[in-house]
């Protein structure tokens, strides 16, 4: 979670140096990152659609070990080494 925090802080320090310098931020606009979501999860509906059609239950774990880490990436777990090592 220390590292998410980073982020923002990296992000929202970024955001005030380019206001006061008058500048436009180069992120992509909404619309490209709906559009990436909609990648992420239509890489996941090929697999559904595969077990549907072939008759295969949809496994629970499925979702939580293949569709869950994928499209939201891999949560860091409390008490993780790497939070130790950059602290």
């Amino acid at each position: 979670m220390k590292i998410y925090l980073l982020a923002l802080g990296a992000g929202l320090l970024v955001g005030v140096i380019y206001s006061l310098l008058n500048v436009r931020s180069p992120a992509p606009p909404v619309v490209a990152l709906v559009g990436l979501l909609g990648i992420l999860v239509g890489e996941q509906l090929v697999p559904l659609a595969r077990s549907y059609f072939q008759r295969t239950p949809v496994d629970h774990s499925w979702l939580h070990h293949q569709v869950k880490p994928h499209v939201f990436g891999q949560m860091p777990k409390r008490g993780d080494s790497t939070d130790r090592k950059q602290a």
